[in-house]
């Protein structure tokens, strides 16, 4: 089940779990569209992958136990390993590269 992680983790804005400019790698790394379009060029900084849309988890359950009422969204807050230059610098050179091809 995806953690739902709060924040972005290159400009540490909020991302709260209904939010639809929340993108996710396939390890989860979570970042806002605005990072991933203008900074990251859709090259994760972490694995080198390509992001997708994070799914909103429903609010209410539409199925017995199944929403956030039952699985709440994570309150921890990731920053990235790398600094704003390295992670600029590493999709500088991955961007040209198809994300099924990384």
């Amino acid at each position: 089940m995806l953690e739902l992680r709060p924040n972005c983790e290159c400009c540490d804005c909020d991302l709260p779990p209904e939010a639809a400019n929340a993108m996710i790698c396939t390890y989860e790394c979570t970042f806002c569209a605005e990072c991933v379009n203008n900074v990251l060029s859709n090259v994760c900084p972490n694995c080198g992958g390509g992001f997708a849309p994070r799914p909103i988890r429903p609010l209410k359950a539409r199925r017995n136990g199944v929403s956030r009422q039952h699985q709440p969204a994570s309150s921890v807050r990731w920053v990235a390993k790398f600094s704003k230059s390295e992670m600029i610098d590493f999709a500088v050179r991955h961007k040209h590269v198809d994300p099924a091809d990384r």
